[in-house]
């Protein structure tokens, strides 16, 4: 539709101005920073930073009822820049005018209820949330379309020039920085460090094949990520992990198209996401405030987060029920088929601790859980998702085995509904289902496989044939006729059909 046929009480809406006034706000010191450049870390303290709007009062002055039209009303237009994230550009990134915005079709993943079966199965309602189908397949497209719309916006206003965007990885992030990155070539450059033979074969052509510079190094992620931190230290490069606040503005965006998707009717509604390096919870929680502080939803929902025992530094935290005596300790990880949530010191945590704390209060009670779960859960639950009609990663497997921890605990009422975040495309993780199908997982998994969840191919040869078709060798006549009668026959018989 074009502006001119909307409402035209709408109208002066739908195209955001970009006059929004931002800073950087350190979670340690409390300082606030511009953000004329870029910052991962607070200049005086080292603690993360989160990015704040410093003009909130223009966002409560609209009524939520009118933000729940804008945003309706936005999804009918055909503007690439309003298209993704920036759908919600007021409350992701207001100081960022249109003509900037880097957009690659991320965004706006579909919302697919689980089949009656796998309901019964679970014991109660659920949706997964489909982030494998962004454009390189993960959710982590969400904060890079925010981390390089800004990036970009610097380019254009001459503040930056020749960018290396660089980033740690255990894939995902790899891929989406790396695609993001190519779409701005040649003002930006890209290159991404690994944990050697600790990322799919799958998710490792992804940067390369974008033309990325990879690195392979010893260890595992907190290690590659412990680099990356040291060259974004000494040197003129952009980060693109979490650490990078901009990252997690976009992903807030996954919090907002729930909240459209439902009707922005909040109510017994539970969010369960893997945490990982705590990014993706920390936007949630951070998306959902925002919104209610705005009056677009009346209710916080209830956020479960989720970690293998092979990964589980943030459930270990919240084990202590005095908040006065917790004390955060990294864990020394395990290997894990949630590849990405690998991580023994999450670079997020003090985001946690601080939205977690901020959350509860805005509800006015605890609406925040954590789980841990097994990797045989993981496992599991994700073939049996896969199953009954989705594509879920492990990721995905993840929060499905942390929604059934939750509703045996009773962290979840029967009233609830659920939504589990499937952070990648089942493909990327393919390697994990087959050696569960050919029982051929490491000892350290701790995972044996089910035989009811086992499948493998079957090839079929009848010995009464003598010649069977190949490659430039086809069969014809009778006795190609022969050849698909007895093939059908024998196939038959394996699948006990009867005839018509």
């Amino acid at each position: 539709m074009k502006i001119e046929d909307f409402p035209r009480d709408i109208q002066p809406y739908l195209l955001p101005s970009h006059e929004g006034k931002m800073t950087y706000r350190c979670l340690g010191c409390n300082k606030q920073f511009g953000i004329e450049r870029l910052l991962y870390v607070c200049p005086d303290c080292g603690q993360v930073l989160l990015l704040e709007d410093q003009t909130p009062q223009r966002l409560k002055d609209i009524p939520g009822r009118l933000w729940q039209q804008i945003f309706d009303y936005r999804r009918m237009l055909n503007i690439p820049a309003l298209k993704g994230i920036y759908r919600y550009h007021e409350f992701i990134g207001p100081v960022i005018p249109l003509e900037a915005v880097v957009y690659l079709g991320e965004a706006h993943t579909p919302l697919v209820e689980a089949n009656l079966s796998l309901q019964q199965k679970i014991g109660g309602r659920f949706f997964f949330k489909n982030d494998g189908q962004n454009p390189s397949a993960s959710f982590k497209d969400r904060g890079m379309a925010s981390a390089f719309s800004y990036i970009n916006f610097m380019l254009q206003t001459g503040s930056l020039s020749n960018v290396l965007a660089i980033c740690a990885s255990t894939g995902d992030t790899s891929a989406a920085a790396a695609l993001y990155a190519s779409y701005l070539v040649p003002q930006v450059k890209s290159a991404v460090l690994l944990p050697h033979k600790k990322v799919t074969p799958q998710q490792l052509s992804q940067p390369l094949g974008s033309g990325a510079a990879v690195f392979e190094i010893p260890g595992v992620f907190d290690d590659c990520m412990k680099v990356v931190e040291a060259l974004s230290e000494k040197y003129n490069v952009a980060l693109l992990n979490s650490k990078n606040a901009w990252r997690i503005l976009g992903q807030e965006s996954y919090s907002y198209e729930i909240a459209q998707d439902l009707d922005y009717d909040l109510a017994n509604i539970a969010v369960v996401v893997p945490i990982g390096n705590a990014g993706n919870i920390t936007a949630v929680m951070s998306g959902f405030m925002k919104f209610y502080e705005a009056g677009i939803i009346s209710t916080l929902p209830k956020i479960v987060g989720v970690q293998s025992e092979h990964a589980n530094p943030v459930y270990r935290y919240y084990q202590q029920p005095d908040a006065a005596k917790r004390r955060f300790a990294p864990v020394t990880v395990k290997a894990s088929v949630a590849q990405a949530a690998m991580i023994g010191n999450p670079v997020s945590m003090p985001r946690v601790i601080h939205l977690v704390e901020r959350y509860n209060r805005q509800a006015g009670g605890e609406r925040t859980f954590f789980v841990q779960v097994s990797e045989q859960e993981i496992m599991d639950w994700e073939l049996a998702a896969n199953r009954n009609g989705h594509i879920a990663c492990t990721h995905g497997g993840e929060c499905l085995a942390g929604l059934a921890a939750a509703m045996a605990q009773g962290i979840l009422a029967d009233q609830d509904v659920a939504v589990l975040d499937s952070t990648a495309h089942a493909l990327k993780f393919s390697g994990f289902q087959e050696m569960y199908f050919a029982r051929q997982f490491p000892a350290e998994y701790r995972i044996s496989p089910k035989p009811e969840l086992v499948n493998a191919p079957v090839h079929v040869r009848p010995e009464n044939l003598d010649r069977v078709p190949a490659p430039g060798h086809p069969l014809e006549g009778k006795e190609f006729v022969r050849f698909v009668n007895a093939m059908a026959g024998e196939i038959a018989r394996r699948l006990d059909l009867r005839t018509v």
